[in-house]
């Protein structure tokens, strides 16, 4: 995304050290509004379905994850070549991992490469807020708070911004802890990611999370 960088648009220059400050907040404006709108939508984690994904899922895993929240609903998401992929959309309110790990197997031209990147354990927690992840599935010994299934997705109000269409399927829960966590997924946005102990590695003979 680019803003305005304040310099003239006529075809008259501006004269040396002065900047006409009118044209530049013009310019910048749009900018500045879009900017503070995706800041908005990445805060209520509804970025999840605005994007295409790429053709290729990729593994998540941590060995504990907890949140004071979830709320899931079934969706579609849709790769550049129009192709859908269903899965379901996971919507953790205030997340915290005691690690994370992310691996996707790439073609390139060289062969299959493993894009890895993880972080937490020793270096301290992984935490987010409104962290969604499309999921295709999900596995791992699940700890639920109260628990509402087969509520209408579009009443869903656990997690800020996590809602489906009205006749949708849906289902959300208080406080969860899940340990063991592995999933397969199509995409994950979160808002205020914080990744103690960052590492990401790309290599030919890497291994993946699980």
């Amino acid at each position: 995304m680019s803003t305005g960088t304040g310099k003239g648009t006529g075809t008259r220059p501006l004269r040396e050290g002065r900047v006409h400050w009118k044209k530049a907040a013009a310019v910048a404006m749009p900018a500045v509004v879009a900017v503070g709108a995706m800041a908005m939508v990445m805060a209520q984690g509804a970025l999840a379905a605005s994007f295409a994904v790429s053709g290729t899922n990729f593994q998540v895993s941590s060995s504990k994850l907890s949140s004071k929240g979830l709320a899931s609903y079934v969706q579609t998401d849709r790769s550049v070549d129009g192709k859908g992929h269903p899965v379901a959309l996971l919507g953790i309110g205030e997340a915290t991992l005691a690690d994370i790990c992310q691996a996707a197997e790439v073609d390139t031209p060289v062969g299959k490469v493993i894009f890895k990147l993880t972080a937490g354990g020793p270096a301290g927690e992984v935490t987010a807020s409104n962290l969604v992840i499309d999921g295709e599935d999900l596995k791992g010994d699940a700890t639920f708070g109260t628990a509402q299934i087969g509520r209408d997705a579009s009443t869903l109000d656990q997690v800020d911004g996590v809602r489906g269409e009205a006749g949708k399927f849906g289902l959300q829960a208080g406080n969860i802890e899940v340990v063991d966590v592995k999933s397969h997924a199509w995409s994950a946005t979160g808002g205020n990611f914080k990744l103690k102990g960052l590492n990401l590695s790309v290599s030919l003979d890497g291994k993946k999370c699980f």
